[in-house]
């Protein structure tokens, strides 16, 4: 018998290698798949990640349609607004006799103002005083006029140093946007210092008034140009004043806006502290 026929007759398997799990060149397969599986597993995955990439989008197509563009569908997280200051720190320290440590402080409020100066303002409409500014139906909501000038001491135009070269500085408040909100009864502003003795201060606009004719507000998009009404309190210190840190409270009163809870500093009040030195 020859060598050939034994070889067959011993029933041996072809010997194979490692290299035969990454493919295979008698069976065709390819990491133990042949082309039509793999094909048909790419198929598969094509269909399927398709379908859960429809999906998402049907879904969030679905939920845009019940977002309105110009008002948050929750707004019931926070229903009184903040109140924040300008200059934009809780410190204010300076020497009234070095113009620049309060530079900074000077160059806070300009840059705030610079939307209420008149000639900004005069394309807004003159509104009426006392009264909401309800526009649910118009598609374009007017804006009402918040001059600059209204702060008188504060303004900056009688006195570009806003009173800190006298020793005397402005600070200006004003409430956070918050959209749909109307403040019940006549909100204004009122600041107290934590000491025994009485700060004198000087409110602008008088009595530190915030018109209801600035509210309702209606949204970035809505209310384009929209501006918040402000309020500047001049603090008239005197020279015993000096040299000793005041904090000085600020609330919103005479409303139905909250002003007193303890979980949020900075809600419907906001405190700071002032330092002059000379």
């Amino acid at each position: 018998m020859s060598k050939n026929s034994e070889e067959i007759g011993d029933g041996k398997e072809p010997e194979t290698s490692w290299k035969d799990a990454i493919y295979n060149p008698r069976s065709g397969e390819f990491l133990g798949r042949t082309a039509k599986n793999w094909g048909l597993i790419l198929l598969f995955y094509l269909v399927f990640y398709g379908f859960l990439t429809l999906m998402f989008v049907f879904t969030m197509w679905a939920m845009l349609q019940t977002l309105n563009e110009n008002t948050p569908k929750y707004r019931d997280r926070v229903a009184s607004p903040g109140l924040v200051i300008r200059p934009n720190s809780l410190n204010i320290v300076f020497n009234r006799s070095n113009p620049h440590e309060y530079g900074q402080f000077l160059q806070h409020l300009e840059s705030s103002l610079h939307q209420y100066n008149d000639s900004e303002q005069a394309k807004n409409d003159l509104c009426m005083a006392g009264q909401y500014s309800e526009q649910d139906e118009e598609l374009q909501k007017r804006v009402c006029q918040f001059r600059r000038s209204l702060l008188h001491r504060c303004s900056g135009l009688e006195d570009n140093t806003f009173g800190y070269a006298e020793g005397q500085p402005c600070v200006i408040v004003k409430m956070n946007r918050v959209i749909g909100l109307k403040p019940a009864g006549d909100p204004y502003i009122n600041c107290t210092s934590k000491r025994e003795k009485p700060l004198q201060m000087q409110y602008f606009p008088h009595e530190g008034t915030i018109d209801r004719m600035y509210f309702p507000y209606y949204g970035k998009k809505a209310h384009e140009g929209y501006v918040q009404p402000l309020v500047a309190v001049k603090l008239l210190l005197k020279k015993e004043d000096y040299n000793s840190e005041l904090t000085v409270e600020c609330r919103v009163e005479g409303s139905n806006l909250n002003n007193n809870d303890e979980r949020d500093k900075f809600l419907g009040r906001v405190t700071f502290q002032v330092l002059v030195t000379e």
